[in-house]
């Protein structure tokens, strides 16, 4: 049965996992033999670093900076992974943008670097990575949502949106791609502890009241994430798609 998570030979690609949730996957994927290229929008040393813990499993790696913000990003990435390895198997869309505030205070620009980045982006490497899998009868495509998308932040109103919008998307796509043996599928994390979270959770109050509302009763670490995510980009979840997989503690209910 645990042969369904072996992924040797496959190519992935997961955008924003030079840190956080997206290293955790990234690093789980390679460890199930999957050749993964790693994509970071800034600190390319960070995204070097999780390539050269990669390549320490024995599979191929790549660091890949582009900034999804930047008009024409979506294809420059797509083509440096197709120049290099002639497509994908699996594409993991994690990069996003996060903007909290209050939603009388939202301006056009912030809606638009996070509907851009995180709806926009995803739309142009699914369009790009999706006609491969077709023809190869084989592929994965896992969207990071959040928990937001069912029980979203006051203060988050265009990236809870942005996050539902992906995961309809990924419906979509769902059943249009399954029967050329492509799963599109959502993993929806709950409250997990990255460096995008730290700040809030050094507020001791904010902490506490974010923690009594998890019924399991504590934050989330990004490796967390993984287990969902090889489920959903193996063999293993051949007959899961179009579902959105929340990982959230019981945030959600």
């Amino acid at each position: 049965m645990l042969t369904g998570f072996n992924l040797h030979g496959k190519r992935a690609l997961v955008t924003g996992s030079s840190r956080g949730i997206g290293k955790a996957i990234a690093l789980g994927l390679a460890s199930a033999g999957a050749d993964v290229a790693v994509h970071c929008a800034g600190n390319v040393r960070s995204a070097e670093a999780v390539a050269a813990d990669i390549r320490a499993m024995g599979v191929r790696a790549m660091a890949l900076r582009h900034n999804l913000m930047e008009p024409g990003a979506p294809d420059a990435l797509w083509q440096a992974v197709e120049s290099a390895w002639g497509g994908l198997d699996i594409l993991v869309l994690n990069a996003s943008v996060q903007i909290p505030r209050p939603w009388e205070s939202i301006t056009p620009e912030e809606f638009d670097e996070q509907m851009r980045v995180n709806v926009l982006c995803s739309m142009a490497l699914m369009q790009k990575a999706a006609p491969g899998m077709r023809e190869n009868r084989w592929g994965r495509i896992l969207t990071v949502g959040s928990v937001q998308e069912v029980k979203p932040h006051p203060d988050m109103l265009v990236y809870a949106a942005s996050k539902a919008a992906q995961t309809m998307m990924a419906r979509s796509l769902a059943m249009q791609l399954a029967p050329y043996g492509v799963t599109v599928n959502n993993l929806a994390p709950g409250v997990i502890m990255t460096d995008r979270n730290i700040d809030a959770y050094a507020d001791e109050a904010y902490r506490a009241r974010v923690t009594a509302a998890i019924p399991a009763g504590y934050w989330g670490e990004p490796e967390d994430c993984v287990g969902p995510a090889l489920l959903l980009c193996s063999d293993a979840g051949r007959y899961i798609t179009g579902q959105s997989l929340l990982a959230d503690g019981g945030k959600s209910l």
